[in-house]
C-alpha cells in the first residue's frame, strides 16, 4: 500500500500544472501555492509583453495528454498559450487546488518526526504555517526578474523617463512618439524592439553585449528549424555524458563532417539574416553555444536593423542622464523609456541558506539528479528546472518521474550514493567537457532532449521508449508518442 501524501506544489505555471496533475492522478492530496493573481507563470497576461509567442512549434510546446487546438498557429501567441494552460487546469480539475495571492516565505524540515516540510505562507496580511509530506518546487527559471541599478536613475525619471523590466512592458501605447532603448540580447529584447517600432516609437535602440546566433523559424526560408535542431540525428552530433570509448572514437572520426555541417549552417544564416550588413556576426562557433539560450530570430528584427529602424549598439548601460542613456563606450543615446530585457534570477529563495548550499554549488551549478531531485533534500523535487526547447514536454516528463520517485515506484529507484555519483559526473561534464551545458545553473537539457527523455523513461519503467527508427532519428520529439510510452509503465495508485 502506497500512502496518500499531502503534496504542496509551488507555482501554477507550466511546471506547476504538470506536477499537480501527476500527483493528483496518483491519488495524492495536492495544494498549489501561487503568489500571483492567476495561473500561467510567464504566460499570465499581466506578465506577458505584446506580441510574445513561443519559440517552439505548438506540437512541441504541449503536454503529453492534451494537444493545442488545431486553430492555433504553429507558434502560438501569449494569449493562446495562456488559454491552453487555463483549459488544461480546468480539464484536470486543478483550479480548485490553487491558492492564489499566496507566497512561500520559508520552508524547513518538519520537527514532528514525520517526513516532509513545514512551509511559512503569506496570503495578503495573513500568515500561516503548514506541514506537507512532499514539496514539488515548480517556480522554474523565469521567476524573479533581474534588477539593475545605475547612477542617474532619479534624474532620468524626474525628466519624465521610465525604466522597466521586460516583464512589465505590456502597454505599447506608452512608447508612442518616445525614444525607446532596450537592454539585452534575448528574444524578448528583439521582440520588444520590433514591437516598439510597430507601435510608433520615435526611435528604437537595442544595446547588447555581443552578437549571438539566432535561428529563424524557417532556415533558408524553406526548412522549419524543428526539422534540423529538434531531431535525434542532430543531437548525436554532440558527444554527451556517460559515453564509452567506442562512442568517443565515433565522434572523433565524424568530427570533419560535423564541422562542415555547422559551417554550412553558419554561412546560410549569415546570408539569410544579413548579419554582416547588420554588423551582428557572432564570434563564437554556432555548435559551441547550442543550449537553452539560443534565441529564435524575431521576424523583421534583422531587416529593421539593416534599414536603420532599429539602431544596434554593442555594449551595455553605464549611467542615466535626463532624456539620455550613456553606454560604457561613452556613446550617448536619446532615451525616454528604458526596457531592461535582462532575464530573471535563478534560485529558490524560500529555502534556508543551509539547504540552498546543498542544492547549489558556489559556482552556481545545481546539484540535481536527472535535474529533478537532490538526495540531500528528501521529500522534495523540482519540476521545470530541466529547461529545454520543448519546455512543456520536459515539465510533463519530469512530473511523471517525480511522483514515482516520491512514491518509491520507479522501476529503477536510485539510492543516495548513486544519485550523488551521477550528479558529480554530470557536473564534470558541464564544467569541463561541454561548458555550454552549464548555462542557467546547468539546468539546460538542450541539445540532449532525447537522451534526457530516454533516461527518464528507463527509470520510470516504460516498456516502449522509441518510435520507428527512421522516424525517431529524423523527426522532433512527439508528445503523443511520449504519452503512449508513459502508458506502458506499471500502473499504481496511492491510498
Amino acid at each position: 500500500m502506497i500512502a496518500r501524501k499531502n503534496v504542496c506544489v509551488i507555482g501554477a505555471g507550466v511546471s506547476g500544472l504538470a506536477a499537480a496533475k501527476a500527483f493528483a492522478a496518483r491519488g495524492h492530496n495536492v495544494t498549489i501555492i501561487e503568489r500571483s493573481t492567476d495561473l500561467g507563470g510567464v504566460w499570465e497576461p499581466a506578465r506577458s509583453y505584446p506580441d510574445v509567442q513561443t519559440q517552439s512549434p505548438k506540437e512541441l510546446y504541449r503536454y503529453t495528454d492534451k494537444a493545442m487546438p488545431d486553430s492555433y498557429p504553429e507558434w502560438p501567441k501569449g494569449p493562446q498559450v495562456y488559454a491552453y494552460l487555463a483549459d488544461y487546469a480546468g480539464s484536470h480539475d486543478l483550479t480548485r487546488l490553487m491558492r492564489l495571492n499566496t507566497t512561500v516565505l520559508s520552508m524547513q524540515r518538519r520537527t514532528d518526526g514525520k517526513p516532509g516540510w513545514t512551509l511559512d505562507l503569506k496570503a495578503g496580511d495573513q500568515l500561516s504555517r503548514e506541514d506537507f509530506d512532499f514539496v514539488a518546487v515548480c517556480t522554474g527559471q523565469f521567476n524573479e526578474p533581474q534588477t539593475l541599478s545605475l547612477p542617474g536613475e532619479d534624474q532620468f525619471k524626474a525628466a519624465g523617463g521610465a525604466i522597466m523590466h521586460s516583464s512589465k512592458y505590456n502597454d505599447p501605447g506608452m512608447i508612442k512618439d518616445r525614444n525607446v532603448v532596450v537592454l539585452g540580447g534575448s528574444k524578448s529584447a528583439t521582440d520588444i524592439a520590433v514591437n516598439a517600432v510597430r507601435s510608433g516609437a520615435r526611435s528604437v535602440t537595442i544595446v547588447f553585449r555581443e552578437p549571438v546566433w539566432r535561428i529563424p523559424y524557417f532556415i533558408g526560408g524553406l526548412i522549419n528549424f524543428k526539422r534540423i535542431l529538434y531531431i535525434r540525428a542532430q543531437e548525436q552530433m554532440f558527444a554527451s555524458w556517460g559515453i564509452g570509448p567506442l562512442s568517443r572514437l565515433a565522434h572523433l572520426l565524424a568530427k570533419p563532417l560535423v564541422w562542415a555541417n555547422w559551417r554550412g549552417l553558419e554561412s546560410l544564416l549569415k546570408t539569410q539574416l544579413k548579419l554582416a550588413k547588420c554588423n551582428m556576426v557572432p564570434k563564437q562557433r554556432i555548435e559551441d553555444g547550442v543550449n537553452c539560450s539560443v534565441p529564435i530570430a524575431t521576424p523583421d528584427f534583422f531587416p529593421m536593423v539593416a534599414d536603420g529602424r532599429i539602431k544596434a549598439v554593442l555594449g551595455t548601460f553605464d549611467h542615466y542622464e535626463p532624456n539620455t542613456i550613456v553606454a560604457r563606450s561613452g556613446e550617448r543615446i536619446a532615451a525616454d523609456v528604458a526596457v531592461l530585457a535582462i532575464g530573471y534570477k535563478l534560485g529558490v529563495p524560500f529555502l534556508s541558506e543551509a539547504d540552498r548550499a546543498k542544492l547549489v554549488d558556489p559556482d552556481g551549478q545545481y546539484r540535481l539528479y536527472r535535474l529533478i531531485a537532490n538526495p540531500d533534500l528528501p521529500d522534495m523535487g523540482f519540476v521545470g528546472f530541466n529547461s529545454s526547447f520543448c519546455t512543456v514536454l520536459c515539465a510533463d516528463m519530469a512530473a511523471q518521474w517525480l511522483v514515482r520517485y516520491a512514491d518509491m515506484q520507479l522501476a529503477h529507484q536510485p539510492g543516495d550514493r548513486e544519485m550523488r555519483d551521477n550528479i558529480e559526473m554530470m557536473l564534470h561534464f558541464k564544467r569541463v567537457e561541454r561548458p555550454a551545458a552549464g548555462v542557467y545553473g546547468g539546468l539546460c537539457v538542450a541539445p540532449y532532449h532525447f537522451k534526457h527523455f530516454d533516461e527518464l523513461l528507463a527509470d520510470i519503467g516504460a516498456t516502449r521508449r522509441r518510435r520507428n527508427p527512421l522516424v525517431e532519428m529524423f523527426t522532433p520529439p512527439d508528445a503523443d508518442a511520449y504519452g503512449a510510452f508513459l502508458a506502458t509503465a506499471p500502473a499504481y495508485q496511492a491510498g
